[in-house]
């Protein structure tokens, strides 16, 4: 599932000494076998252990290991019999991801002094064409927040400083938003905002790795440009104003600054898996339910972590979380945490990590699917569905539902054709340790009655008919939810033009967007048993005489997602 921000920092511990908790869990390494036709906790065993495999490196979207876990996928559907439905002919949809890297000649100078990015000032990508800075004076425009701060007409083609002020409880007007200064001092010449004495080496790495954006056409001729902006420290702050930042007024004349900034754009090879189970009805085929995961995680760290002491730490924070619902956990508690490195120890050698193996998120929901693929696939004459089935593995969830947002705005069928979604994401766990009132019935459906009040009461239906029917929870589709689940995976990109979806989710847990979200830690029975739920549902749908009413009012599809 999408991250909420985008900005992930992951804290040191150091305090190690209560008993950690023994985990029961299936092997590190399995043993693939042949798959079968029906959908089995064995076949899903099989196919995640190999999809979530250390190999695949974390899948990183605009990687060649997304491309390598893509070619698993295709090659499992092109073994199924299913016909391609990618780009000509084949299997693949090509999704155009760039990565924006700082161009190597870009830079600062003053006074001859040049200033070194990532040392001495921190670039920020503002998206669109950069303003031209070149001999352009420095000006302080004051603290942000204050009274006294330059006027949008005084900065118009100066290089302005701003300082900032730190600490907690800062009212809204003295915290950095970047968006909000370049809108108020859109006509300057650049943006340096002093951040503190020092850069924190996270930051420094967050923002010097390339960002994987999708580039779906070429910007326009007349695209405003944006002032360069950038981060600066205490020292360059000086060399700019000439003059130690508390000694100067708002408004204080520095130095002309030279230099240029332009990020550049390489090609990120990325591509959605697609493909089609023709339905057996003549007059319904040409009519699609859509089942779908992401096919993609975060990738890997270059600094390893302790596997099991990570996720011991991470396990009492979940405790915690569980015990008290409506409180959120202050940091004191977690300082308090400790964890008992010996008893790991003795159960076996460390284990350091660095791939985000994203077993659950969304593996399991990439295997299931496959595993649904599969089975209706081998179904034999009046067990096909009547409507066609489309199946699509999109890239890029992670990074911004771009592969779903490429295909629904480029779609290989007539989008008008589609008539539900059924999205899969991260459904391998809902224990009663991952969610409070969690358990082998646990489920979490989202978005169901939002455009058709009749997809959702389909789903219920098929849920009674069951001999072991789940219990749903429904509290992440309340309106105005902080967690925004409705807005997070690739079922929006579907929703927004009026198709209507369920999103079928086991939910949250310790491991989300660790490097401990592996193959041990997934419930197989219950993964089975969601994958068996979705295909059932997706039968339904498909075999319904009419098409799902769609009795909501349908989004802008280009308006920004609102739970």
């Amino acid at each position: 599932m999408q991250a909420a921000g985008r900005f992930v920092v992951l804290g040191a511990f150091v305090a190690l000494t209560a008993q950690a908790r023994a985990q029961t869990a299936p092997p590190l390494k399995h043993a693939p076998a042949r798959t079968q036709t029906a959908i089995t906790p064995a076949d899903l065993m099989t196919r995640l252990y190999l999809y979530s495999d250390d190999s695949m490196m974390g899948r990183l979207a605009g990687s060649e290991y997304n491309l390598k876990a893509t070619a698993y996928i295709a090659s499992e559907v092109k073994r199924f019999g299913l016909l391609p439905a990618g780009d000509s002919g084949g299997y693949f949809q090509n999704v155009p991801l760039v990565k924006r890297q700082l161009d190597p000649s870009a830079g600062l100078s003053i006074d001859g002094t040049a200033l070194r990015p990532w040392d001495d000032f921190v670039p920020r990508d503002p998206g669109r064409t950069t303003r031209a800075f070149d001999g352009a004076q420095a000006v302080f425009a004051g603290v942000l927040g204050d009274s006294t701060m330059l006027t949008p007409d005084q900065a118009a083609g100066k290089f302005i400083v701003i300082a900032v002020r730190s600490g907690p409880n800062l009212p809204p007007s003295a915290q950095v938003n970047r968006g909000a200064l370049l809108s108020r001092y859109h006509t300057a010449a650049g943006i340096a905002v002093v951040a503190l004495e020092t850069f924190p080496p996270q930051a420094i790495n967050f923002f010097r790795q390339p960002q994987t954006i999708m580039r779906d056409t070429p910007a326009a001729a007349d695209t405003i440009s944006l002032p360069v902006y950038v981060y600066v420290n205490a020292a360059g702050a000086r060399l700019l104003l000439g003059a130690p930042l508390d000694s100067v007024r708002a408004g204080a004349a520095g130095k002309t600054v030279h230099g240029s900034m332009s990020f550049v754009d390489l090609p990120a090879p990325a591509r959605n898996v697609v493909a089609i189970l023709p339905g057996s009805d003549p007059k319904l085929k040409g009519e699609y339910v859509a089942i779908g995961a992401h096919n993609d995680h975060i990738g890997f760290d270059r600094t390893p972590a302790d596997h099991d002491s990570l996720r011991a730490f991470n396990d009492a924070v979940r405790r915690l979380e569980l015990a008290a619902p409506n409180h959120r956990v202050t940091p004191d508690q977690v300082q308090q945490i400790r964890v008992n490195v010996d008893s790991l120890r003795r159960a076996h050698p460390a284990r350091p990590d660095s791939i985000y193996n994203g077993a659950d998120d969304d593996g399991s929901g990439t295997t299931s699917v496959l595993e649904i693929a599969e089975a209706f696939a081998g179904a034999r004459g009046g067990a096909k569905p009547q409507r066609s089935l489309i199946f699509v593995w999109h890239t890029g969830e992670e990074l911004g539902l771009f592969g779903s947002q490429y295909f629904t705005d480029h779609p290989t069928v007539i989008r008008d054709s589609i008539v539900a979604q059924l999205n899969m994401d991260m459904v391998g766990r809902g224990r009663a340790d991952d969610e409070n009132g969690g358990g082998p019935a646990y489920l979490q459906l989202i978005g169901t009655r939002r455009l058709s009040t009749e997809l959702g009461d389909l789903i219920e239906t098929v849920n009674k008919a069951r001999k072991q029917p789940f219990t749903f929870d429904y509290q992440f589709d309340a309106t105005g939810h902080p967690e925004q689940y409705y807005c997070r995976s690739d079922h929006y990109m579907y929703a927004r033009y009026g198709i209507p979806i369920a999103f079928f989710t086991t939910g949250n847990h310790r491991d989300y967007h660790q490097v401990t979200d592996e193959p041990e830690y997934i419930d197989y029975d219950k993964l089975a048993h969601v994958s068996q739920f979705v295909h059932d549902v997706a039968t339904a749908v498909a075999n319904l005489d009419h098409r799902v009413v769609v009795d909501k009012p349908k989004p802008d599809p280009h308006g920004n997602c609102v739970q």
